[in-house]
């Protein structure tokens, strides 16, 4: 049973700090998992750049914990720490956490469970629940038949239709010995694809700006800081620019500064 004291432990990892970029890494079935602490503590030496991992229970086979310098959340977290109705929900605070998701590795299980909307665990519940307002990578391992398979073309591109972003595998000598396409991306190619998305200096809002993002750009609608790193996302990415119930008719970016 959760305790209240343990809740509250729980909850309180996931409080966003003001200036701190929040990175979720997603780690699923893939022996590529192998990577996760080295991916970890290279996003950790990011300025600015805090880190979650969320795993699936498949993932674990491939790393030691203790080597991965972030907290960790798995399938039992989600169900100890919600016990009664005015418990928070840890998919959906994991979500509200995170400015930006990078599941790596992406295994061809969890591919095709998130092309089909299926949504059985901690981290695809939390795909699921995601923001589409803020970025979502996913670097893709399998074995080369296997992403040779016509139905991995067809996941990928499903995926590509939900506004995600594929950082592609790569070919190599994979551990089961085969050789060809189906490894994961590079951790140095991983990390630097996820630096294009963070707030530059000469473009970080002050403490108390208010920002929002609509179809335009960046508009003067009064909002959280929360949407920060999502409006700067928008800005550079303009294709996923989408927000509901806004009506601003403005044709060039704008934010409100007190």
């Amino acid at each position: 049973m959760q305790t209240d004291e343990t809740a509250s432990c729980s909850q309180s990892s996931l409080d966003e700090s003001s200036g701190v970029f929040n990175v979720l890494v997603g780690v699923t079935g893939s022996v590529a998992a192998l990577k996760l602490p080295l991916l970890v503590s290279e996003l950790l030496q990011l300025s600015g750049v805090d880190v979650r991992v969320v795993t699936t229970e498949h993932a674990k086979h491939f790393y030691d914990p203790a080597t991965v310098p972030a907290k960790i959340y798995s399938d039992a977290d989600e169900w100890e720490l919600w016990t009664h109705r005015s418990d928070p929900v840890l998919h959906i605070e994991l979500r509200r956490w995170a400015h930006l998701f990078i599941i790596a590795p992406l295994d061809a299980n969890t591919l095709a469970k998130i092309a089909s909307g299926i949504c059985d665990n901690l981290l695809t519940c939390v795909v699921r629940a995601w923001d589409m307002s803020r970025p979502l990578l996913y670097c893709p391992a399998m074995n080369t038949a296997m992403w040779n398979h016509p139905i991995t073309a067809e996941h990928i591109s499903k995926l590509g239709t939900f506004g995600y972003r594929e950082i592609p595998c790569i070919s190599k000598k994979l551990v089961c010995g085969d050789e060809g396409k189906g490894a994961m991306a590079e951790v140095t190619t991983i990390v630097s694809t996820i630096k294009q998305y963070l707030p530059k200096p000469s473009e970080e809002p002050r403490k108390h700006d208010t920002v929002t993002v609509c179809a335009r750009g960046l508009c003067t609608h009064p909002e959280s800081t929360r949407n920060i790193a999502s409006a700067l996302y928008k800005k550079n990415y303009p294709r996923m620019m989408t927000v509901d119930g806004c009506d601003c008719n403005n044709t060039t970016d704008q934010a409100k500064q007190d």
